[in-house]
């Protein structure tokens, strides 16, 4: 059973927009079909770090059992190919520390799928805080809606 998958995209270095391009190229690569609907691009100032703006957009895949470590594990994978580098650090208070990147792909929504574990939780946290999620997934869920 085909289920929709959402993943955020995000970009504050280099050419961001071909970050945005080339990311969602190598996801469909990886994932084996095209997009089913991509949101524009919006420009949005860094969350929780000061920063250079970000360009996010959100791109929809529709997929035969999506299996979520698998999806989270290509993600990981194509931010490293686009040179994004993992350091994830926390402050004294334990919260995590942001940086600018080339790329950043989040798991924003699988179906109606609820996953817990240390290395993923879907759906996405933090995804309600953060316009720069909300208003791409919503407008792609639209021109989902409207070729239905």
């Amino acid at each position: 059973m085909k289920e929709d998958v959402f993943l955020s995209l995000g970009s504050n270095q280099g050419d961001r927009k071909y970050n945005l391009d080339r990311a969602t190229e190598l996801l469909s690569e990886s994932l084996g079909t095209l997009p089913t609907a991509i949101s524009d691009y919006i420009e949005t100032e860094s969350w929780g770090f000061e920063a250079p703006a970000f360009l996010n957009s959100v791109v929809a895949f529709s997929l035969d059992d999506p299996d979520g470590f698998s999806i989270l594990a290509t993600c990981k994978e194509i931010e490293r190919t686009m040179g994004r580098e993992e350091n994830i650090e926390y402050d004294e208070a334990g919260r995590r520390i942001y940086h600018s990147r080339p790329i950043d792909i989040d798991i924003i929504e699988i179906g109606d799928r609820t996953i817990e574990s240390e290395t993923l939780t879907v759906p996405h946290p933090l995804a309600c805080e953060r316009d720069f999620v909300m208003i791409p997934l919503a407008q792609v869920k639209q021109k989902m809606e409207n070729f239905k």
